[in-house]
């Protein structure tokens, strides 16, 4: 079988990098630190979460960046509430938004309301104009459980459409081969992901040290780029993150010359998404 890089017409031993930016709609700083890595840094990929309060606002400014939709069931949030977009009884927590945790949506969530309530999702950012690039998942919910995941690959095949998975290391603790399911569909999905500790002196070093680290095939690693605002610090706790993300994808202080010399190529979730639907 062919690998992801040589569907992508890349050689098998290409080392391929995928800089996702999650959470757009989430809030005005959001929408800001990730357009702005799209278009100014070296972010190549984002999802929106289309129920989040300024996911419309995201989609007045969209120009036909790589955009997937983040598939969101729940919100975290104690102040800053969210909540479905369908009628879904059972993915409301009572009070005014999604549930909070996970467990309490798989607890409580009607499956057939998922279904329709995520489908709803990705229509709804069609029919605002978005050329949706791929499918994500809002805090891993629809990954982690396997009746929650046969909606998440359900989702895939109907809208051609590759996925954000966890790596295989993750496949031994949650208990289902989530990644073989998905590939004997011939869903296509990054062959690793990557993670960057949580530091912000200085932002961009992890990055750096990563690349001689890559393997061959397709790395995704996911940032959670904002812009310093008043706004952001009020929602979140871990709002220096986010700004340290941001930093990391549009201060790059040439980090886009260091990934080339690397002998990395940097990519979005379309060219995977293409490659699903030629298929």
């Amino acid at each position: 079988m062919p690998t992801v890089a040589e569907r992508l017409d890349y050689p098998a031993d290409a080392k391929l990098l995928l800089l996702h930016c999650s959470e757009l709609g989430f809030c005005h700083a959001s929408n800001d630190g990730v357009f702005e890595a799209l278009r100014d840094g070296i972010g190549t990929s984002a999802s929106l979460m289309v129920p989040a309060p300024w996911a419309r606002e995201a989609a007045s400014r969209y120009r036909g960046e790589d955009v997937g939709v983040r598939l969101t069931l729940n919100a975290e949030h104690d102040l800053f509430r969210w909540g479905p977009i369908t009628q879904a009884p059972s993915l409301l927590d009572g009070d005014g938004g999604f549930p909070r945790t996970i467990t309490d949506m798989w607890d409580h969530a009607d499956l057939d309301e998922v279904r329709r309530e995520s489908r709803a999702q990705i229509e709804r950012a069609v029919l605002w104009g978005f050329d949706v690039s791929h499918l994500d998942a809002h805090l891993d919910a629809l990954i982690l459980r396997p009746e929650f995941f046969d909606v998440y690959l359900e989702l895939a095949l109907d809208f051609s459409l590759p996925l954000r998975l966890l790596g295989a290391e993750a496949e031994p603790n949650i208990g289902f081969p989530f990644r073989q399911l998905a590939e004997d569909e011939g869903v296509l999905f990054a062959d690793h992901r990557a993670s960057l500790p949580p530091t912000i002196h200085p932002p961009w070093q992890a990055l750096i040290e990563l690349l001689p680290r890559l393997e061959a095939g397709v790395t995704e690693v996911t940032l959670r780029p904002a812009v310093d605002t008043p706004e952001l610090r009020a929602i979140t706790l871990d709002w220096k993150y986010r700004v340290s993300d941001h930093i990391v994808l549009v201060d790059e202080r040439g980090l886009g010359d260091l990934i080339a010399r690397a002998g990395v190529t940097l990519i979005g979730y379309r060219p995977l998404r293409d490659a699903m639907r030629r298929s």
